[in-house]
């Protein structure tokens, strides 16, 4: 089935959404800075609408905007990103105790990698490479390995915010209750 059919996933996202919910929905989802014309190709938007959609998320407190390169990039606020993570977990299906299970599960798979290659750090692992000695396949196990590491630190980071404030996080009403 060809992409711009309009019956393919992204023909009928298309069609249920604006540019506008889409430049949304994006920007709430980006992980490091983009460009507009990025983001206006990720959502299949033209340039000038999309930027004014960026702008008014900046104004709006949502994305910051970076204009000291080449280019202006947009990134989220990565505080808001990692306060509605912490609100999410705790408004899950999942206790307190199981968080603490799979912080603990995090920070045991970083000290297993701090072991199997003597480094503290991502980037430490990353600068193994340079020693040279290991074949391409153990080069991209140790890449892979290095973005895991960064992803397990910023998740660590959230799920121990959310379990030192898991009194803060609670909602105002249950979900039962508001139910009625």
């Amino acid at each position: 089935m060809v992409e711009d059919e309009p019956n393919s996933k992204r023909g009928l996202k298309r069609r249920q959404t604006t540019g506008e919910d889409r430049v949304r929905m994006a920007a709430r989802q980006l992980s490091e800075p983009r460009t507009a014309n990025w983001i206006a190709s990720e959502v299949g938007w033209s340039h000038e609408p999309t930027k004014r959609v960026l702008e008014r998320l900046v104004d709006d407190g949502i994305l910051g905007r970076d204009d000291s390169g080449a280019h202006t990039t947009y990134y989220p606020d990565y505080r808001r990103q990692a306060m509605q993570e912490a609100m999410r977990l705790r408004d899950s299906e999942h206790t307190v105790e199981e968080l603490t299970d799979r912080l603990a599960k995090m920070n045991a798979q970083i000290r297993d990698w701090e072991r199997e290659f003597g480094v503290e750090s991502p980037n430490q692992l990353r600068g193994t490479l340079a020693d040279g000695g290991f074949d391409a396949d153990e080069e991209d196990r140790r890449r892979e390995i290095a973005r895991e590491w960064d992803h397990l630190q910023r998740r660590i980071r959230i799920v121990g915010f959310a379990i030192r404030e898991w009194d803060f996080l609670t909602p105002a009403i249950e979900p039962s209750e508001a139910r009625g």
